[in-house]
């Protein structure tokens, strides 16, 4: 590696870094990591704060399982690569397909599609959506509808179902025939509803009319994050998701769980889907998967949609995929997650942890006026929503939201800014020593501002 001067020297001068700016990273240079251990990132001038982020809402076993990179340290010396189309496979694809399917049979999935992350996911069940219904004899079925304030990635199909405008505007036009139902946010939405179930009953009812709108059978499927991520760990109301596969069930729209963020055990159980009593169609997973050691993700497709697959003409091949679809180091280190994963139990320790830092943002919350809003209450997954005047719900502005980052990083704590909500998504190893460091650092961080 480079010595610290030319790394400091560099530092986003050549590399353009995904959302942001790359003036403003020029201007201002990103946070150098260069090194982890457990909950911990270490920076290149030597701070170690507890990354509050868990890298990017993925890093669930920390950053020091030796299973997991010996498993990966392992397959690279066995098949480093080989690919997975028609024709041919590998054992460790075999296996983790199996691994897999069996950690999601609850959620009634009984095959995988394996790709190289979320966006992949998503796109792919977006694709096999609109053949599923073309093997059906309905290839009208082609339009889409989710949440606003929900993330489904960034490829041209993940951002036209995306939720939230500033991943769309500059990549505009997008898929045709995609369309938004209101967001699930309690603190925030076209109907001032702050009742739980009657803002759920007021999404459902959109929704109905919205489909009767379109004609029920121009829909391929709906999808939703069951807890929604990226957009402010917004958490729906618990009846809206099995409002949701009703409605579904009735128009004949495939119903996609988008579980990038929220399998595995980020929510305190192993799908977030199952906290609402819902089982989707398809699922789009990544992230947890491998621990983010290695890109992996996977399309997860329940029975109807398989049995319509399997037993198709010629028309039921699949023609879509990717170089690194089920790649055999990848698929050595989903094998090694997902037992691990069960092994520590992560999902008990995140709802007993999540539970932690969610009464600790509420007690920040009674000492802070500027808290307007602390979202969370499953798992690790908490959402703070920062505003400059409580009673108005005033977004506060980027100077001040970039200050409260900063005094936080600098106490203790790395965290994400989300415009004017400050995300946290630890490590599910985490203890409650360190998540007290969490709250600690959150602390100083809103005492500077």
């Amino acid at each position: 590696m480079k010595d610290e001067n030319f790394l400091k020297e560099n530092n986003a001068r050549q590399l353009w870094h995904p959302m942001g700016h790359p003036g403003e990273a020029q201007a201002q240079p990103p946070k150098i990591i260069t090194g982890a251990q457990g909950v911990r990132i270490t920076d290149i001038d030597g701070h170690d704060p507890v990354d509050a982020v868990g890298g990017l809402w993925c890093v669930n076993l920390g950053y020091s399982n030796d299973k997991v990179k010996q498993a990966i340290a392992d397959q690279l010396q066995a098949l480093p690569y080989y690919s997975a189309f028609a024709g041919s496979t590998n054992p460790a694809a075999i296996e983790a397909a199996y691994a897999t399917q069996a950690f999601f049979a609850e959620d009634g999935i009984e095959r995988v599609f394996f790709t190289s992350g979320g966006s992949d996911s998503v796109d792919t069940c977006l694709r096999l959506a609109r053949q599923y219904h073309r093997l059906r004899g309905q290839p009208q079925r082609t339009k889409f509808m989710s949440l606003k304030k929900g993330y489904h990635g960034t490829h041209f199909g993940g951002a036209s179902v995306n939720g939230n405008n500033r991943f769309r505007i500059n990549y505009e036009p997008l898929l045709a025939g995609c369309f938004h139902l209101p967001a699930p946010y309690t603190y925030r939405n076209p109907f001032n509803e702050t009742d739980p179930e009657a803002l759920a009953q007021a999404i459902a009812q959109v929704a109905e009319d919205e489909i009767a709108f379109q004609g029920p059978d121009s829909i391929a499927a709906f999808i939703m994050e069951p807890i929604l991520g990226a957009g402010g760990v917004i958490v729906p109301p618990a009846t809206l998701m099995p409002l949701m596969r009703d409605i579904c069930d009735r128009h004949g729209i495939l119903m996609i769980a988008d579980e990038v963020i929220t399998g595995f055990g980020r929510t305190g159980d192993w799908s977030g889907s199952r906290h609402w009593g819902v089982k989707p169609d398809m699922m789009s997973t990544a992230k947890g998967i491998t621990s983010g050691y290695f890109p992996v993700g996977a399309a997860l497709i329940g029975g109807k949609v398989a049995d319509v697959f399997e037993n198709a003409d010629s028309e039921g091949a699949i023609w879509h995929g990717y170089t690194y679809s089920a790649h055999p180091v990848g698929a050595a280190a989903v094998i090694a997650c997902l037992a691990e994963t069960e092994r520590l139990d992560l999902a008990s320790n995140a709802a007993a942890r999540g539970a932690q830092l969610h009464e600790g943002c509420l007690e920040l919350a009674r000492k802070y006026d500027i808290l307007g809003d602390v979202r969370g209450g499953h798992g690790l997954m908490i959402g703070l929503e920062i505003v400059s005047d409580r009673a108005k719900k005033t977004p506060m502005d980027m100077t001040t939201m970039k200050r409260i980052h900063a005094a936080t990083y600098e106490a203790g704590a790395m965290v994400r800014l989300g415009m004017h909500n400050i995300l946290m998504s630890p490590p599910l190893v985490i203890t409650e020593a360190e998540i007290e460091t969490i709250l600690s650092a959150l602390d100083k961080g809103f005492a500077a501002a």
